[in-house]
């Protein structure tokens, strides 16, 4: 396709089939995870991440280039999964902030906008570590950008093709600037996302655009179908304007494409409403338009306990003082975090990371000044502090825990009749005393810092460390147990998985009882994927 200048039509399509290659590739992607436990998720969170950005860039219909970009790279924050997809929404947002009210844009001007990402992303991660996707952007900009400066009449072709052939050379060059990547003989999980994105562009470029597969526009009646979140319930009080523009029957054709089982209730001074909707926070955006809240409620949908606000009007509510939103796996971690004065539990972790949108949500179902967020998961963290940064009318703290037991540690501490200063400082210490362990199976053989790992293998995890393998998932539990315990423990916190049985949490209480004189607290998680979570304070 010989182009030497880029528009918002052909922007679109490229973008599009980049999703299409990372979505076809996603799997592969997935199986490039270091650790070889169940859940490796890279290529699925950059995926659902870039999906989430077309089916935007869709919506719009937009034929202009600062619109599409712009739509995109909000697409992209809002749904951002993980760190890579995290830093995926970066670069794309550098991108848009680059080309400005462009039209059209040429391939140097294509190859600042890229450059400018790459730096944005730089700045996105506190710590940056080279031989990941930050080192791949980097360097297919930089030989992107010396080309372009070499051939100042250069189509977009040739440009495309000097972009991933660096790109590629660069994630082949991760495994010597990482050593735990050459250890498992893989490249960077992260880069090849980036790579496939690139690739994506390349292929429209040459006229041969990778076939859709998953990334197709779901049909309003399969999306409705499958609105099933949660209930989102509201009533919105209409502000001056919005009794002039409220109009029940576009409403209700804008919630129609969001959500399912509607039931709007309109007066001549208030809306209230009743959904079904896997996005709560597009349509609590909605509703903004047109007035403020006296009453907000976001609820999973399998809970059909609570009353409806529809049918029983109550006063609105007061708002308090703090709320604190967990991100867990499993029934039973969600009802210890609600326990323990956590107001939302969001279902995610190491198998499904969740989205910006996801805690926006979260954030938004919450009537409270300030809020700290528990991602429990160090690939979490990044997700949460960008729904922190674009949420402005409350005060969001992101607590960076990385593990349940952390999250559990800081929510015991948590005192209501504190400062939000001292509650932060005393959840920071928290996290700080606790020791993190987890028992898990190895999907895979491979070698870890030294250690050879056989697929089926229980794997003994500290902190982020494989330090014993066993045939027996009780028997990687006591060497964890072993490790993790010294002269200062005082109490060991027991979780079990969904995979353990009673028998097998038995056998480690008594285990603990005869060798170590601690108190221990045993708790049904019903956690997917690890046996057990271990906690030594």
């Amino acid at each position: 396709m010989a182009e030497n200048t880029i528009d918002a039509s052909l922007l679109a399509h490229m973008f599009l089939t980049g999703a299409q290659n990372l979505d076809a590739k996603k799997d592969w992607i997935n199986e490039l995870n270091v650790f070889p436990v169940p859940d490796g998720d890279t290529g699925t969170n950059m995926s659902l991440t870039f999906t989430n950005g077309i089916s935007e860039v869709r919506k719009s219909g937009s034929d202009s280039l600062p619109v599409v970009a712009k739509t995109l790279s909000r697409g992209l924050l809002m749904g951002a999964r993980g760190n890579s997809g995290v830093i995926l929404s970066q670069i794309f947002r550098g991108f848009y902030q680059a080309v400005k009210e462009k039209e059209e844009i040429s391939v140097a001007e294509f190859a600042e906008a890229l450059a400018n990402g790459s730096r944005l992303a730089y700045k996105a991660v506190m710590r940056p570590v080279e031989g990941t996707i930050l080192t791949v952007i980097r360097e297919a900009c930089e030989a992107g950008t010396a080309y372009a400066e070499e051939n100042p009449d250069s189509e977009f072709q040739p440009y495309m093709h000097c972009v991933c052939e660096a790109a590629d050379a660069s994630l082949q060059r991760t495994p010597e600037l990482l050593p735990v990547l050459k250890e498992a003989h893989v490249v960077d999980s992260g880069g090849s996302g980036l790579l496939a994105v690139l690739d994506g562009f390349r292929a429209y470029l040459d006229g041969t655009p990778i076939q859709e597969g998953a990334v197709q526009e779901v049909k309003a009646e399969e999306k409705n179908e499958k609105a099933s979140g949660y209930r989102t319930e509201y009533i919105l009080q209409l502000s001056r304007q919005g009794k002039l523009s409220f109009k029940e029957e576009r409403f209700r054709r804008q919630l129609e494409q969001l959500a399912n089982k509607i039931t709007v209730i309109a007066s001549e001074d208030e809306v209230r409403l009743r959904v079904n909707t896997m996005t709560p926070g597009e349509i609590l955006l909605l509703g903004q338009r047109y007035g403020t809240f006296s009453k907000v409620q976001i609820e999973n949908i399998q809970d059909d306990l609570k009353p409806s606000i529809i049918e029983e009007a109550e006063k609105p509510v007061e708002e308090k003082e703090y709320g604190i939103i967990a991100v867990a796996a499993g029934d039973g971690l969600a009802k210890l975090f609600k326990d323990y004065r956590c107001d939302v539990v969001v279902s995610g972790g190491q198998t499904m990371n969740p989205s910006t949108q996801d805690f926006i949500d979260a954030i938004a179902g919450i009537h409270a000044r300030h809020i700290f967020i528990l991602p429990n998961n160090s690939n979490i963290i990044m997700a949460a502090k960008q729904a922190a940064h674009v949420t402005k009318d409350k005060d969001i703290i992101v607590i960076e825990t990385k593990s349940i037991l952390q999250g559990i540690s800081s929510c015991i501490v948590f005192n209501p009749d504190d400062t939000p200063e001292a509650n932060k400082d005393n959840m920071l210490d928290a996290v700080a005393h606790v020791k993190s362990g987890s028992v898990t199976y190895a999907i895979k053989d491979t070698t870890v810092d030294g250690n050879e790992i056989h697929a089926g293998d229980y794997m003994s995890i500290l902190e982020h460390d494989i330090i014993h393998t066993d045939h027996d998932a009780v028997g990687a539990a006591k060497y964890l147990i072993d490790a993790m315990c010294d002269d200062d423990s005082e109490i060991i916190t027991l979780i079990r998985g969904k995979d353990a049985t009673e028998e097998q949490c038995s056998e480690l209480e008594q285990y603990i009882a005869e060798n170590y004189e601690v108190d221990v607290d045993v708790q049904n998680g019903e956690q997917p994927v690890y046996s057990f979570f271990i906690g030594v304070e």
